[in-house]
Parts: C-alpha cells; structure tokens; sequence
C-alpha cells in the first residue's frame, strides 16, 4: 500500500487531506493563502500538533511564493508577516507546535532584514520546507526512542510481545509521516515486538475510530477498536491474556513540569493505567514542549461547538452493509435543547506519566514527580531556569 500523507507540497503548491471524509473518501483541499489554511485547521480537516504547524507555515509559504505582499520597506514586510502568522495563530490555540514554528519563523526573517524583500520571503519559503522535513525525521527517532524504552522495562524482550492502547490519532495524518504516538506503535510493529495495538474511539470526533483505526488496518498492525468508557474493563481483563504494557498517547503541549496537554479522555486513561500497573508514555517532539509555562494550570484549553457532542456525520451503510461512499447524512444523538461542556484538550498531571519520549531521547519522571528537559533542551532550558 501507499504511504498515508496528510499534506502534499511542492514549491507554490500545497494539498492538505480533508481528514473529515475518511475513512470513506481521500479528498486533497488545494491551500493556497493563509484563509485557506486556518479554516482547513480551525475546521479539523487536518488536525494533530505537528500537522497543524506545518499546514500554517506552509500556507502561508504557497501565499507568498505565489502572490508576494507588496511592502514599502523591509521592515514593513516583516511586520506585514508577523500579522499573518498571529492570525494563523489563532486556528487551534491550545496546541504549541504552531507557537513555536510562528516564533520560528518570525526569528528567521529578522535575520534576513536589510538583504531585500525577496531575501525575506525567501527565507520564510525555506524555514517552512525546513520545519516540514525536520518533522518527519523527528517522527522517526521518536519511534526508535520509544520502542527501546520499552523493551529495557522490566520483563520486556525481544521473544515477548508487548500489547498497548493508543487514544485520539497521532500517526501520519497527525504529522508528515509516520507519526508519535501511533509513530511508537508502528516501530515496535516492524521490530516484531508488538503483540496487539488497541485503539479508543476518542469521543466526541471520533479520531480514534475514524483515523487510528484506519491507519492501523492500512498498515496490517493487528488491532481493536473498543469505545472510550470500555478501557478499564480492557485492563482489568484483558491485561494478562495480552500483556498490554503500555498507554502510548501522543501531547498538544508539554509544559516545564511534564503537564501534558492532549485530547479529551486522555486524563482518565493515564488515572486507569496508574491503578493497574502501565506504564503511561506521551510521545512528542520537543517542538511540544512549552518550558515557559510551568504548570498545566496555564495551559488555555479549547471548547469546541456543541454541535460535536450532539450530532454525527457519517457514510450511509446499506442493508447489505456495504458503505455508499457519495451519501452522507447528519444524525441527532442528544436532545438538541441540551446544554454542552466540550473541551478538545484536558492536562494530564506530570505524576501520572513515566516518561516523555522526544525526537533527542526518553525523559522519565525525577523523584519529585516532575520532568527535567535540562539535558534534552539546554538553551531553552536556561532561559527559564531562573
């Protein structure tokens, strides 16, 4: 089979999935100025940390290579620049990876100021391409990182097989290839350390069941799909007959104390797996990490419409069960007078994770119960310290 690929680019020509038609239909939207990528963002027709990043700074790249903005100075350009990426900005908030790569390549275009406007746009063109390659490899490492770690716990070898859970979509359609989270995943698979991957639905948008489920199918990983309130039945059952050793989740925001920040359910789930001894891994690249804020509790969390929790859009099954791939149809699941709660994100505390697994290796918990990212980020890290 194909690769999965949530974003195509070439030079002046960016194509993003419109995730919100799988697992049924592959439709590529053309992305061409900055509109078009925060609404395919703010829309969650491409969705996951990285992936939003990379849509953002490569829209606006297309815009630029495309249609330059015509500025009296450089420094005009600059700041007309920085405008269009505090407005990109504001398509997810709650995730870092589109914070940092804004201040990523608000820093590179300042070092091309005074060398001409075509120097400026130049640079912000190739700092994109740059994050989005970056992304990838750190995918990669993440998943080496990851699955060594696993196999050096305690009764973890080659010849035994580990089973784990997985929640919401971290794999290459939350990324530019190969993924986190479900990155992790798909190593211990090819290293033949993977017994069985289990995969949560991830109400209330179902990114577990429509997107997860389909890229383990698509990649022959041997799977389960089980509801989100069916995990700690799963473990209390389950856990001997599968050696399920580990909750792999994947983070929109890891803060300076290992406060991570991820989809909706992810909370309850690392609570479950503290109760039944397994281990809990966030899996993200360092560009998730926020050494800034020191505590979950800055972490600004989304709400979403209530329209999410109560209603469905799905293809139309026939009689025969076979999915008519053209027909959709929105169905009511609840009382559309009722009042909705619906956060995208809850944090879960630092003392219910064992380790953080970066692109520059696994950072387990300290003592304290907190993360040290000395060792892994130590320029960011000083600038904080004090």
């Amino acid at each position: 089979m194909s690769a999965l690929e949530a974003v195509k680019y070439q030079r002046g020509k960016l194509e993003v999935l419109d995730q919100l038609r799988l697992p049924h239909e592959f439709h590529y939207d053309p992305v061409s100025t900055r509109q078009e990528a925060f609404d395919s963002i703010a829309t969650m027709r491409v969705r996951g940390a990285p992936a939003i990043a990379i849509v953002a700074s490569l829209g606006l790249a297309v815009e630029l290579h495309n249609n330059p903005i015509a500025a009296a100075s450089d420094s005009e350009l600059i700041t007309r620049i920085d405008e269009a990426l505090d407005y990109l900005k504001e398509s997810r908030p709650t995730a870092v990876d589109l914070s940092n790569a804004i201040a990523q390549l608000k820093a590179v275009i300042r070092t091309t100021e005074g060398k001409g406007q075509t120097a400026i746009t130049e640079s912000f063109i190739e700092e994109a391409e740059r994050i989005f390659k970056k992304d990838l490899q750190n995918n990669l490492s993440i998943g080496d990182f990851g699955t060594q770690w696993l196999q050096s716990q305690a009764g973890a070898s080659a010849e035994q097989q580990i089973s784990v859970l997985t929640h919401c979509n971290t794999g290459a359609l939350a990324t530019s290839g190969h993924g986190t989270a479900l990155g992790i995943i798909r190593t211990l698979h090819y290293k033949s350390f993977l017994k069985h991957a289990f995969c949560t639905e991830t109400r209330p948008y179902n990114q577990g069941s429509r997107l997860t489920a389909f890229e383990l199918v698509h990649e022959g990983i041997p799977s389960t799909l089980i509801t989100d309130s069916m995990a700690a039945a799963l473990f209390r059952t389950k856990k001997t007959e599968n050696n399920i050793a580990a909750v792999i989740v994947g983070a929109d925001r890891v803060v300076r104390n290992g406060d991570t920040a991820n989809k909706i359910g992810t909370y309850q789930l690392a609570v479950l797996a503290k109760h039944h001894g397994i281990k809990f891994i966030v899996a993200a690249p360092t560009t998730s990490i926020d050494l800034d804020t020191k505590t979950g509790d800055g972490i600004k969390i989304e709400e979403r419409k209530k329209e999410e929790l109560t209603q469905i859009t799905g293809a139309v099954v026939g009689s025969d069960g076979q999915v008519d791939k053209e027909s959709k149809v929105r169905v009511a699941t609840a009382d559309q007078r009722i009042g909705v709660w619906n956060p995208a994100f809850d944090v879960t505390p630092a003392e219910f994770i064992d380790v953080v697994v970066t692109e520059k290796g696994a950072v387990e918990k300290g003592p304290d119960g907190t993360f040290d990212f000395s060792k892994i980020l130590p320029e960011r890290w000083a600038k904080v310290a004090n």
